[in-house]
């Protein structure tokens, strides 16, 4: 990567594709997108952090995101059927953006995608072949994928990136060394009508008898996605569709949903998660995105990752993309990611429910007002993922779990 680099084909053309297409081709990059015609009736990834807000701006479509999604003005936890919590991104103190949004997926990725064309991107609608040089950990696009850019690229680009998500092209044809969760679970999603909510807009959080939840409004249903241990699943039917309505019918806590909840998409099944790359770049190749790594879709996390990616890598390229430049963004993505795999392994080990409800608690006393003010700055914008890149908060968050929750045993709160 000592050449400077002009031309960048990328591989994928979801959010952090079509993000980083933008920024380079504003920068006068030749870019060329490869996104494959055919799509997941529903795709993971429809709730939005307030943090994504700044780069939904920055790509100039706030207002017609804003038109086809959910507002979504806060969170709600429910821990068991008689109690929960919710709090609202506006009573955050010192929030850069006091909102967000749920968004349909189809159309958002459609919205970035058309900008990252309109800027100058080339968008080829055919799945990328990327073959790998013989022993080494050099990669070339095939003849044929070349030939698909119709003269748009007339010899093997600068730099090929992997943004292919989960697909993991690159990891996978290189056999790249990784880093796997301590959870096996299973995640089945689909979309549904009939749904309760709690707070209306908000994204809802649910521990279940076995594993938890996500409930996300969007307009005219609901995404639900169940993610449980994936042995425990198996025992509720041979299929996905089986497994997904069956546990619906058993769980007390999907049952207070509503009197009769209807699934309106297939049932999609995703296990692959909490999976991170430990190399993001190598000899012409760079990855970014959900195939550097997905950590777990609790605090909805994911496209945050990819516009923050992006966006690091587009500042390493235009800054010269050489082994310095890449080095700072390899380790930039893998603390970001740490950062976030920490505060979500209090979620399920209980801890992070545990000081939620203590701190309901605290603050009725004077110790726990003066202290309150100090926290509200730093704890919640960890989850609205303002601070996860911020030392002292992640800090903050991992301390107070450890040693703040006041003798209360996190394991009545712990993800089973």
């Amino acid at each position: 990567m000592s050449k400077p680099i002009h031309s960048v084909a990328i591989v994928g053309g979801g959010p952090t594709g079509s993000a980083l297409a933008f920024h380079l081709c504003k920068a006068g990059k030749k870019v060329v997108l490869f996104e494959r015609r055919t799509r997941p009736p529903v795709t993971v990834g429809e709730s939005l952090v307030p943090a994504t807000i700044p780069f939904i701006r920055e790509l100039g479509i706030e207002e017609e995101v804003r038109d086809y999604s959910t507002f979504k003005p806060g969170a709600t936890f429910v821990f068991n059927a008689a109690e929960s919590l919710s709090f609202t991104f506006a009573d955050v103190r010192g929030a850069t953006t006091k909102y967000s949004y749920n968004v349909p997926r189809d159309k958002f990725d459609f919205s970035i995608e058309r900008v990252a064309e309109k800027t100058g991107a080339l968008i080829v609608h055919e799945t990328a072949r990327v073959e790998r040089l013989g022993a080494d950990e050099k990669v070339r696009l095939s003849q044929e994928s070349l030939a698909a850019t119709e003269g748009f690229l007339q010899e093997q680009p600068d730099l090929i990136v992997d943004a292919s998500g989960r697909v993991r092209l690159l990891p996978n044809l290189l056999r790249l060394p990784f880093k796997h969760g301590s959870r096996r679970d299973t995640a089945l999603f689909a979309h549904c009508e009939g749904i309760n909510q709690v707070i209306e807009g908000n994204v809802h959080t649910d521990l279940l008898e076995r594993g938890w939840a996500w409930r996300i409004p969007l307009p005219g249903k609901m995404s639900i996605g169940l993610v449980i241990d994936s042995d425990h699943i198996a025992t509720f039917g041979s299929t996905s569709a089986e497994q997904f309505d069956n546990y619906l019918k058993h769980d007390p806590i999907t049952r207070l949903w509503g009197p009769d909840p209807k699934r309106i998409t297939p049932v999609l099944k995703f296990t692959n998660y909490q999976l991170c790359s430990e190399r993001g770049f190598g000899d012409g190749w760079v990855l970014c995105g959900d195939t550097f790594g997905f950590v777990d879709p609790v605090f909805s996390s994911g496209l945050l990752m990819s516009f923050d990616s992006a966006r690091a890598l587009a500042n390493a390229i235009i800054a010269g993309g050489g082994e310095v430049e890449m080095r700072r963004y390899e380790k930039h993505v893998i603390n970001h990611l740490g950062n976030w795999h920490q505060t979500i392994d209090h979620f399920y080990n209980g801890r992070l429910f545990t000081l939620f409800k203590v701190g309901e608690k605290a603050r009725q006393t004077m110790l726990g007002k003066l202290m309150n003010f100090h926290f509200q700055k730093h704890l919640p914008r960890v989850f609205t993922g303002e601070a996860t890149t911020k030392r002292y908060s992640v800090w903050l968050v991992d301390f107070m779990c450890k040693y703040g929750l006041m003798d209360e045993d996190p394991t009545e709160l712990r993800v089973r």
